[in-house]
């Protein structure tokens, strides 16, 4: 098994692309089955996830190729719409997959989902949704059966903010009869990426980037030319991670490619923490001169601080002047990381859903173990700002939504590389 061998202490310094988004690309693929026609995708990762996802799109039939950058999706001949549990388990997003099978040709078998054990996120809304939409629907043997002769439009009211419940509703209602309204949907700028896929590929969404989201059903997506070569949206996690990394190591680094409207959260946190930052239409520079300062905040659904960093602003509080109090609102178990950092000396108190950071003078290198995907980030990020080796396992969970990363450290002069 993989890991990863970092020596820390060095600064950051230099530029780094920012690849697509995972989180944009996964839906985005599962969209494709609603077209009748090929589509193109550019810009998409090349993760474990991305490989996941286009496994499961094969074994239903969809012929596609994949040149590490650029997708072409061809599901004009579906031999059977089941998602089985040997490529569900792994990842959570396959249960995108439900929606559009359904709407497209009726019915739909898709496993339960797994993925980083951080939390329960329930399929039940999507589950509710779907039924609400006219759908039959049975669970059993761990798989959800799901049919209908065509799905109706109605009015959903979700019954909290959920980012896959949204994007699987909204995919089912294109091809629903009639119009669909959303209510109290989910505003992350993935789900944005996603409708204005499903908008080239010929569906009728307004309200886009709002929690309310009305969709008039059309009989089939078939808008080939403007769906051509669609460009999936920067990595905004991805931006954030190498930025936060930059000020944990007191660097300077320039991230292109990416969108800086996507960030607010985070970089009103990070100048909070004491970083000098200035960006442009596709870019974003951060110095941080000084010893950081803690900084507070609660996860939230979009605009708020997003989840997917708050592992990351712990690393950077952990070698902080001062205490940082950080409230995880999102998921219950998303603070595995938390004995890991103690190992390489932080000074972390967790009560429930909250953990308090007193920031130390500096972390020393140590074995650890990553658990989840965002939870192997801080860990990568502790290492570069701790004293001497650390050696990080399990770094499959990274390779889940980070491309290169070690490569992409490398280049800004990080002493990390991959080890068996």
């Amino acid at each position: 098994m993989d890991k990863l061998l970092v020596l820390g202490g060095a600064p950051l310094q230099g530029e780094v692309a920012i690849s697509g988004a995972k989180n944009a690309a996964l839906p985005i693929l599962a969209a494709s089955l609603l077209a009748s026609h090929p589509v193109t995708i550019g810009n998409v990762p090349r993760l474990n996830d991305i490989t996941t996802m286009l496994a499961l799109l094969g074994d239903m039939g969809v012929h596609h190729s994949f040149d590490g950058k650029t997708v072409t999706i061809d599901a004009s001949d579906i031999r059977r719409p089941l998602a089985s549990y040997e490529l569900v388990r792994t990842m959570r997003a396959s249960i995108l997959v439900l929606g559009p099978l359904l709407a497209r040709f009726g019915q739909a078998v898709v496993s339960l989902p797994g993925g980083c054990a951080i939390g329960a996120r329930p399929v039940d809304l999507h589950l509710k949704g779907l039924t609400a939409m006219g759908a039959t629907i049975k669970v059993e043997k761990g798989y959800i059966h799901a049919s209908a002769s065509r799905l109706h439009g109605c009015r959903l009211v979700l019954d909290q903010v959920t980012v896959t419940g949204t994007e699987n509703l909204l995919m089912a209602a294109t091809l629903a009869q009639g119009r669909t309204i959303i209510e109290n949907a989910a505003r992350e700028p993935e789900v944005s990426d996603l409708a204005h896929f499903l908008v080239a590929l010929g569906a009728r969404i307004d309200g886009i980037g709002t929690d309310v989201l009305e969709v008039e059903g059309v009989r089939a997506l078939n808008n080939a030319g403007n769906a051509r070569d669609y460009q999936v949206l920067p990595d905004r996690i991805e931006t954030g991670t190498y930025l936060t990394a930059a000020a944990l190591t007191g660097g300077c680094i320039r991230t292109t490619c990416t969108r800086p409207e996507l960030l607010d959260a985070v970089l009103a946190k990070l100048r909070e923490a004491g970083a000098a930052i200035t960006t442009g239409d596709h870019w974003i520079e951060l110095s941080m001169p000084r010893r950081p300062k803690a900084v507070s905040f609660h996860t939230a659904p979009h605009p708020a601080f997003p989840t997917d960093m708050q592992a990351q602003l712990m690393a950077l509080n952990t070698i902080a002047e001062g205490v940082g109090i950080i409230t995880e609102t999102i998921f219950e178990n998303r603070f595995m990381h938390v004995l890991e950092l103690r190992r390489l000396g932080a000074q972390i108190a967790v009560e429930g859903n909250t953990a308090v950071c007193t920031g130390v003078e500096r972390l020393n290198g140590a074995p650890v173990m990553a658990t989840d995907l965002r939870a192997s980030a801080s860990l990568v990020l502790a290492a570069l700002a701790a004293e001497g080796e650390t050696v990080i396992d399990r770094i499959y969970h990274i390779d889940r939504g980070y491309e290169q990363i070690e490569t992409k450290f490398s280049q800004l002069g990080a002493e990390i590389r991959r080890i068996c």
